[in-house]
């Protein structure tokens, strides 16, 4: 599932990049408003989609700003992305604000270059043995990241999300 989100307002946006996290991007109030403005549509819209797509066993998005790509999220399974998707809508939101890019369109073909491109430059493994393995990769104009369960009986992804710089 692609989402295409639409850019807010460039003073939100001027506002936002003059803050240093995401905590206190929401904590001023024109720039919340602003990433309500762009977080809403997005949360009615995928709410009627999920219903479709849990038949489908949908369990990711990429996301479109302006018809340039700048995420994606996968996870295990179709609940865990219901779960996070209120969380990751906001962050979706927030970086639509700050996003600069020319109106165009993405392509199912597109996302699914953008997805299978993980080879990176520089991989970061942390990992607390029996139990999950977390990986970091930089590549050029993008970092991912994984979350792998080492439990027994398991050794999935939970989580992958790549990010465009």
């Amino acid at each position: 599932m692609t989402v295409e989100v639409e850019a807010a307002a460039p003073a939100a946006a001027s506002q936002m990049q003059q803050v240093t996290s995401y905590a206190k991007v929401n904590e001023n109030a024109e720039v919340r408003k602003q990433v309500d403005s762009v977080a809403r549509p997005i949360e009615q819209n995928y709410q009627s989609l999920i219903h479709q797509l849990r038949d489908r066993n949908a369990v990711g998005v990429v996301v479109a700003v302006n018809g340039r790509i700048i995420w994606a999220d996968i996870f295990a399974s179709t609940d865990l992305l219901n779960k996070y998707w209120p969380k990751l809508v906001r962050s979706y939101a927030s970086e639509a604000v700050v996003t600069r890019a020319k109106d165009a369109e993405v392509s199912t073909k597109q996302a699914d270059a953008f997805l299978a491109d993980m080879e990176g430059r520089r991989e970061m493994i942390d990992s607390e043995p029996g139990i999950y393995r977390h990986t970091e990769v930089t590549g050029d104009g993008f970092k991912a990241f994984s979350l792998t369960s080492l439990l027994p009986k398991t050794g999935f992804e939970v989580h992958v999300a790549k990010m465009a710089d």
